[in-house]
């Protein structure tokens, strides 16, 4: 059985990194800054500042998971993050935090271009999770 190390440092920066691109295309998609955040302060009733720890530390998690998982899935790596993240996104997104949170199957109640609104965003957030998971151990 090989071997499996995560280096911590750059699964740490591109889980911060891309989740800072995550909130970029979602102001340029949506309009709206720290609109996750504010969600999540306001259904926990703990405000933004709650809701941005959370959002950045469930990012960093996310990248931390990618990176122990990411040498038993298929593919060249980019496949690899491209897989993670559309996986993650459906699983726990669209079947878990929408609902949850109130807006349906895929958060369609909130609208019919959330579904691929936050895919968009969720790939967004890999490019720096694949680069930095899959660059050189130095």
């Amino acid at each position: 059985m090989k071997n499996i190390s995560i280096n911590w440092k750059n699964a740490i920066i591109g889980g911060i990194v891309g989740t800072i691109l995550f909130d970029l295309l979602g102001l340029a998609l949506t309009g709206t800054w720290w609109d996750i955040p504010n969600l999540i302060g306001s259904k926990v009733g703990f405000g933004l500042s709650y809701g941005v720890f959370g959002h950045y530390s469930n990012g960093i998690l996310l990248g931390i998971l990618y990176a122990g998982i990411a040498p038993s899935l298929w593919g060249p790596n980019w496949v690899r993050t491209l897989l993670f993240v559309t996986a993650e996104t459906i699983a726990l997104v669209w079947f878990f935090m929408f609902p949850l949170l109130g807006a349906g199957i895929a958060g369609i109640e909130l609208g019919a271009l959330v579904p691929f609104i936050s895919l968009a965003r969720h790939i967004a957030y890999g490019l720096p999770l694949w680069y930095f998971v899959h660059k050189s151990k130095n």
